[in-house]
């Protein structure tokens, strides 16, 4: 009961732990992504790059600016489609921890190494 309780209001407050994802279980797309927003672009689509709010806190709280995402793209979708790659860290080029989401930020993957 306690680690239900526990749980509950970790997930109140944003201090759940994320599920993990190994940077080389992302898709190919995805690991592709990473290396460009270490390099700083160029990205393929216009609004990568862009602030991500976390309107919905699913993410731990952070200043505005703090986040920014990225498209990785779907193999047979003519539009960015739903899953990207969202960092935080106020150096663009060193992200300080970056989110895999596969359903358009439903969900996160804290991607490790």
């Amino acid at each position: 009961m306690r680690v239900l309780v526990a749980l509950l209001l970790a997930s109140l407050f944003g201090l759940a732990q994320a599920e993990e994802i190994d940077r080389g279980a992302l898709p190919p797309e995805g690991r592709e992504v990473m290396v460009l927003i270490e390099a700083g672009g160029p990205f393929p689509y216009r609004r990568d790059g862009i602030v991500f709010g976390n309107f919905e806190k699913n993410l731990p709280v952070q200043k505005r600016g703090y986040y920014r995402e990225y498209t990785v793209p779907t193999p047979g979708v003519r539009h960015r489609g739903a899953r990207r790659i969202v960092c935080g860290g106020w150096e663009a080029r060193r992200p300080e921890v970056c989110w895999y989401t596969a359903d358009h930020y439903r969900s996160f993957r804290k991607i490790s190494e």
